[in-house]
């Protein structure tokens, strides 16, 4: 699960969605027990960007996610999913199905920020 940093005076950070991002990748890599060049490799990205994208130093495109995913073996849902978990959120599907049984409109979008916020 990440951890959000708490600072001197108690206001805290949550991480940046390009951070957890990167953790869950360096994590599916690991479980793989690959080196950054050969998942780099079969993403078409070099091993330099692949190292940033995973420390949450690069905010990659859409296409580089999907990418590095597929060459670890994974869907854009199975990395959004493990995303949410590392947030503590649940599943994607969960937040979907509480999110929809909500009336339309404003109050489902601000259920749904609360759901992530929690």
């Amino acid at each position: 699960m990440i951890q959000i940093t708490v600072y001197e005076g108690g206001a805290a950070r949550e991480p940046l969605w390009r951070e957890v991002v990167g953790d869950c990748l360096r994590d599916a890599r690991h479980d793989r027990d690959e080196t950054l060049g050969e998942t780099a490799a079969r993403a078409g990205v070099s091993p330099q960007y692949l190292s940033e994208i995973e420390r949450g130093l690069k905010e990659p495109s859409s296409e580089v996610v999907a990418a590095v995913a597929r060459a670890l073996g994974l869907t854009l849902v199975d990395l959004t999913e493990e995303v949410s978990r590392s947030l503590g959120v649940g599943s994607v599907a969960s937040v979907r199905n509480e999110v929809g049984a909500t009336a339309s409109g404003t109050s489902a979008r601000m259920d749904a920020v609360h759901l992530l916020a929690a």
